[in-house]
């Protein structure tokens, strides 16, 4: 946790609250330790930047949230338009 607070430049509880929020979600080591993806460090590098910017962490949270539905829903659309361009050859 200490090393994902520093190359983040957050906090442990800062990253704690990340996932009480539901943002992230780190994987378990088999002693406990909580071990975070490049993604969730990502995550957690935006949420800062925002909480930086003076936004509340909840609303932060629920900003990344609503980012992360909108690029898959783009994802998933662009990948029905290929699918259709595709059907139309």
């Amino acid at each position: 946790m200490g090393r994902a607070a520093e190359m983040t430049g957050t906090t442990a509880g800062f990253l704690r609250a990340l996932g009480e929020q539901g943002v992230i979600t780190p994987l378990r080591s088999g002693g406990g330790h909580r071990r975070f993806s490049r993604y969730q460090l990502r995550i957690a590098m935006r949420a800062r930047d925002l909480v930086d910017q003076g936004t509340p962490i909840e609303a932060a949270c629920r900003i990344i949230i609503l980012e992360d539905q909108l690029e898959e829903a783009l994802r998933i659309n662009e990948q029905l338009r290929r699918q259709d361009s595709a059907s139309d050859i």
